[in-house]
This record gives C-alpha cells, sequence and structure tokens, in this order.
C-alpha cells in the first residue's frame, strides 16, 4: 500500500460520499453551507463487498497475452509516427533540440519546458527555504500543538517573508499588483462577514479577475498612471503572473466561505468542536473551522502566497492549513525519501518518453498526413499521457516542497491516466485537490447530488474558465458534462444490487423460489461494465483531445478518418477489443485493493 493509498483509506473511512468531482462529501454538506442552502445532502453507500480473485485464471491468462502484445505494439507505433523514416518528419524537425546522448527531443510543450528548464533554479530556492524554514521552526515555534487563539502562529510571519522574496523574484513589481488583488478580496471577507451577500461578491470580484486578467494581459503599470510607467521596468523571471494567480484565487475564494461558514455557525456546534485534540483526519482539518482569530490578515496572506504551493498547488483550504500550523503533522522522513524517489523516476520517465516519441512536436504542427489510423490514434493517445506525466510531474514536485517543510496538501494525480473507466472516477483522481475544491465550494451549495445533472455544467464550466478563458476549453467542458450524463444514467439501471427482472432461482438440486434478480448477481455482469466502460474511455480521450490537445477542429478530422473507411472501422474494432481487455484488469486491480482494505473511490 503506497502512502498516499493508506491516508485515502482513512478520508474515505470517515466519509459520507456524494456523485460527482469527488465522493468524499462529508457531513459538512448540510452543516457548512446551511446558511446557501437548506438541503441536506443524501449519503450513497460505497459498495465495500469483495470477490474471489481472477488474475490466476485462465480468461485473464488471455488477457496478459493481448497486454504482453499490444502494450509493446502501441509504443512501436507511436515511434514510428515520429521517426526520422517517417515522410512527415521535416514538418516539425524544428521543434526538436539536442538531447541526451546525441538523440533529438521534443521539448515542445511550452509548460513543462519552462518548468523544464527553470529546475536548477526551482531546486536552490528549496535548498535556501527549507534550512531557514526548519531553523525558524526549531528555535521560534513551540514543539507541542498551539491550542489557544492568544498563542500566535510564529511560522506564519516566516512564511509571509519568504513569500514576498520569492514572489519578487519570480515577478518583480508585479507583486504590487497580486498585493492590491489580495487586499481587496480580504476587505470583501471582512466587511461582508456572515451577511449572505458577501458569498456572492466574494465570487463577482474573483470571476472578475479572472477575466480582466485574461483580457489585458496582467495590466502594465501605464494603464494606471503614465508616472507609473517605470514599474513596468522589473517583471521579474516571469512576467505573466497572472497565469500562476488563477491558484491564488481559489485560495482568496477559501478564505472567504471558510471565514463565512465559521461565523455562521450556531453556538452548539462550536461548543462541539474540541480544541484539545487535533483534527483526526484530513477530513476534519477541512471541515472544522479555526478560531476566529485566525482570520486575520497576517495568516490570510501567509496561506494565499505560501511559496510551496504557489505556482502550481495542490490547492488547499484555508482551514486545512491553520490547522497544520496548531496541530503540526508529522511526517516521517522514510515518507519524504519515497515521494522523492517517486519524483525522480517520473522525469527519468519523461525525459525517456521526450527522446523516444515527439508527440507534442507533431500535434503542434499536425505532422500526420497519410500517416496509418492507428499511428494517428497513438499520437491522440500518448499526448494524453504526455499531459498526465507533466502534470503529475509539477504537481509532485510542489507538494515534495511542502512536505519537506511539514505542509501536507492533497495528492493529485491517484491514478494513472490510462487506469480510469469511469468519467466520474477520472475526475476524482486527476486534479484531486482541485476537485475537492470545487465540491466544497460550488457543488454542495448548488445542491450536490439533488441537482447533480444539472450543477455538473455549472462546475465543468467554471473548471474551463479557470484554467483559461477560450473556446476550445469551453468546448471541452460541455462535452465532458454531456459525456458524464450516459454514466451517471447506465449507474442506475444496471446498478450491481439493482433488481433487474423477476425469475425463479434455481440451486443445483432444487427450486428455491422467486427471487429478485440482481444485476450483480448475472454472470456476463463484470462483462456489462466493460462495455460500458469502453464508451467511458473512448468519450473522455476524445473529450480530452479537444481541450487539451488537437483542439475540436484536428480530434474531428481523426474521427472522420477512424470512421471514414473500412480500415478505420477495422482498426476501431481492435482498440475496441484492447481497451475492453484493459477495463477488465482495471476491475480486477480495484477489487485486489478492496481485499487489501483500500477504498479509492476512483
Amino acid at each position: 500500500m503506497t502512502v498516499h493509498q493508506d491516508q485515502e483509506k482513512s478520508i474515505l473511512l470517515n466519509r459520507e460520499e456524494g456523485v460527482l468531482v469527488h465522493d468524499g462529501i462529508s457531513s459538512e454538506g448540510a452543516k457548512e453551507q446551511a446558511a446557501s442552502s437548506t438541503y441536506v445532502h443524501q449519503k450513497r453507500v460505497q459498495d465495500r463487498s469483495t470477490n474471489p480473485s481472477l488474475f490466476n485464471t485462465k480468461e485473464f491468462y488471455l488477457y496478459y497475452l493481448i497486454f504482453i502484445v499490444c502494450v509493446p505494439y502501441m509504443f512501436k507505433t507511436g515511434h514510428d509516427a515520429s521517426a526520422e523514416y517517417n515522410p512527415n518528419y521535416e514538418k516539425f524537425k524544428d521543434l526538436l533540440e539536442d538531447g541526451w546522448f546525441g538523440f533529438k527531443m521534443d521539448n515542445s510543450d511550452q509548460q513543462y519546458a519552462n518548468f523544464r528548464n527553470n529546475l536548477p533554479i526551482l531546486a536552490a530556492v528549496i535548498c535556501i527555504y527549507l534550512p531557514l524554514s526548519h531553523l525558524y521552526r526549531r528555535f521560534l515555534v513551540p514543539v507541542t500543538p498551539i491550542k489557544s487563539p492568544r498563542q500566535p502562529l510564529y511560522r506564519a510571519y516566516f512564511f509571509i517573508a519568504f513569500s514576498f522574496i520569492y514572489i519578487y523574484f519570480m515577478h518583480g513589481n508585479s507583486l504590487l499588483k497580486i498585493g492590491a488583488i489580495v487586499s481587496m478580496n480580504y476587505a470583501i471577507a471582512k466587511l461582508g462577514r456572515s451577511s449572505r451577500l458577501m458569498p456572492t461578491l466574494t465570487w463577482i470580484f474573483n470571476l472578475a479577475i479572472l477575466f480582466l486578467n485574461e483580457t489585458y494581459r496582467g495590466y502594465n503599470f501605464a494603464d494606471f498612471h503614465s508616472s507609473l510607467a517605470w514599474l513596468d521596468s522589473n517583471r521579474g523571471m516571469n512576467s505573466r503572473w497572472d497565469v500562476t494567480f488563477n491558484f491564488t484565487m481559489l485560495r482568496l475564494v477559501s478564505f472567504n466561505l471558510d471565514y463565512y461558514w465559521s461565523l455562521r455557525q450556531t453556538r452548539e456546534e462550536k461548543q462541539k468542536i474540541d480544541r484539545d485534540r487535533a483534527p483526526a483526519t484530513d477530513k476534519e482539518r477541512v471541515s472544522t473551522p479555526t478560531f476566529e482569530e485566525d482570520y486575520n490578515f497576517a495568516y490570510y496572506l501567509a496561506f494565499t502566497l505560501y511559496a510551496p504551493l504557489y505556482v502550481a498547488g495542490p490547492i488547499m483550504t484555508f482551514n486545512d492549513f491553520i490547522s497544520q500550523l496548531r496541530y503540526p503533522k508529522e511526517i516521517k522522513a522514510k515518507t519524504l525519501g519515497m515521494w522523492f524517489g517517486r519524483l525522480i523516476f517520473c522525469l527519468l520517465t519523461m525525459e525517456f518518453m521526450m527522446h523516444y516519441m515527439h508527440l507534442v512536436a507533431i500535434s503542434k504542427r499536425q505532422a500526420w498526413d497519410n500517416d496509418p489510423i492507428l499511428q494517428i490514434c497513438m499520437i491522440g493517445l500518448f499526448n494524453l499521457v504526455l499531459i498526465w506525466l507533466k502534470l503529475m510531474i509539477i504537481w509532485r514536485f510542489f507538494r515534495f516542497w511542502a512536505l519537506a517543510d511539514g505542509i501536507e496538501a492533497p495528492e493529485n494525480m491517484i491514478r494513472c491516466v490510462l487506469n480510469n473507466y469511469s468519467a466520474l472516477g477520472f475526475w476524482r483522481s486527476w486534479h484531486k485537490s482541485y476537485n475537492l475544491w470545487t465540491l466544497r465550494y460550488i457543488y454542495i451549495p448548488l445542491g450536490g447530488t439533488r441537482y447533480a445533472i444539472y450543477n455538473i455544467w455549472v462546475v465543468f464550466t467554471f473548471v474551463a474558465v479557470w484554467h483559461d478563458i477560450n473556446l476550445k476549453l469551453l468546448a471541452w467542458a460541455w462535452l465532458i458534462s454531456f459525456f458524464v450524463l450516459p454514466e451517471i444514467i447506465a449507474s442506475k439501471i444496471f446498478s450491481k444490487k439493482k433488481a433487474s427482472s423477476k425469475r425463479k432461482h434455481i440451486d443445483k438440486t432444487e427450486i428455491v423460489g422467486h427471487e429478485l434478480a440482481y444485476w450483480g448477481s448475472w454472470p456476463h455482469y463484470r462483462h456489462l461494465c466493460a462495455v460500458g466502460a469502453v464508451g467511458n474511455i473512448f468519450m473522455m480521450m476524445v473529450a480530452n483531445l479537444v481541450g487539451f490537445s488537437l483542439g475540436l477542429e484536428n480530434t474531428m478530422k481523426m474521427l472522420s478518418d477512424l470512421f471514414g473507411s473500412l480500415y478505420g472501422w477495422t482498426v476501431m474494432c481492435c482498440c475496441f477489443c484492447a481497451i475492453f481487455v484493459c477495463a477488465q484488469m482495471q476491475f480486477e486491480v480495484r477489487e485486489a485493493e478492496k481485499r487489501r482494505g483500500i477504498f479509492l473511490n476512483c
């Protein structure tokens, strides 16, 4: 059992479950959003029954054989699409760079290239930050939990000081713009307090900032007044502060709404909170309001500008962050060593992929003219794998930095992108910390599972706008919302515990009588689910190719080529069979986890 799985187990064992974005909907659903809705969230019981292992059956021996043949062939096909002997090589070779051992590599993904090129600088920053943070903590911070609001959180002041230096180094004088926006959001919280108008103003302000940042690309000081033009000369290492500010925006909303819900508590609810002990679970750290005195400007700045998580997250809530300062978690050196090893392994895997396949460059130049249909499919598939891998590396890097500093943020990417058969489960495991955020601050306040079919459109539209304001991502959001609906409907119709019809249950020796036949009792129910999983996987691939890789036009062209010929249909049938086998393996992996007491729910 990995560490993140062990953490997930402890969380999920104490969690009520919903349907969308993340199953971790706790009893906070009725309590913390009581001010915004009278709706009481309905609990959905998780199926924790287990079945005997199938890994040693003849059926799975066949699946192993298919895996042994298909997976290497998939890699070879992806390599053939980008090899020098491919006729389209000339179209994208100018995007390639000299790599290791004389090979060419594809470093054309701007986001990952920026991270990779600045990795030595980031490593140097960590080497400066961590010794200073631990020395400060050792000599100035009490070892025992800080249980009284009159006891200051000294670490917060170190966080603020270092964050100002760090952000100034990154964005130069744009630190003043960030500070102005952060201060205005804080003013909304303090002036609005427990007024029902405060959450509305918070959302209006932060959404407006998203649109203004995108429209004016971070603004120029000269646009405000000509006398301020000299401030534009220092933009730091990265002038686009507005791109990373999207993560800060989530923290701004978190502070305001956590503060609002803390003020809406009844006296009885406040008296039930036991301040003498640390919260037992991560769920409690998120849902339990901290002291009212903790919602101050200093702790607010420490949270919103916390250096290890400032650039890319993972995303924490204000309650969780302050709870970990008052009741520090013990993060063992063995855990840190494991996370560092996994990070290095992921970095090396990415280096191999960048040298072995040049698929990002191919997609940028649309260099797949006259390529076989299967090669085009592999271009799309491995582009999604590369997106998953690069984001996992970035998130794990910054999460490792926070872990080494004693702050445990939620883990993103708890499953491989190719180990997902459910559209709902995929979004629970992908950007998990963001999914938890949308669940807490959007999904539940809008009514949760009671209006799930409607809420998913709001949630995914916000997710698209938050990522970037363009038509491609809006198309992605609406495709995801549309593709989720068949799974919700099918899961209700073909539920494992749902009666399908009345029939006679015949024992080997006698007729027992008339009983309801449940779908889960059907011998081929697992295969029926696998057929549905094939459809889910195909739709998720299409949606993500539209949003994050090929775009709508190129994805439609790929689908047209795929279904426009007999050869395309043949390839599609083979892909169907391969994905069917993959789904069966995914089912059994989850059954094996359940037999070990691990319930990731995705």
